[in-house]
């Protein structure tokens, strides 16, 4: 089981690598769909490149109350110890 961290961390390299989102701008705080400027597809990618590193699914209703990145570190977290 991977810790807070290194979720957090796995999150954030993702981030950067798939999406070319420029690391400073990634803060527990910020807006998740404000900094990565991302459109329904990239949504669609993010979903599928979480799912396949974390071993979680993750639905559409997963997604209603994400409004940080801490949100949504959150729910990845969430659904690990569910999973565990």
């Amino acid at each position: 089981m991977m810790d807070k961290a290194r979720i957090y961390q796995k999150i954030n390299e993702i981030l950067v690598e798939e999406f070319e989102v420029d690391e400073k701008i990634i803060s527990p705080e910020a807006s998740l769909k404000e900094s990565l400027d991302l459109d329904s597809l990239d949504y669609v990618d993010l979903v599928v490149i979480i799912e396949s590193n974390f071993g979680v699914k993750l639905v559409e209703a997963d997604f209603e109350g994400v409004v940080t990145f801490q949100d949504f570190y959150n729910i990845v977290e969430q659904k690990m110890t569910v999973k565990s």
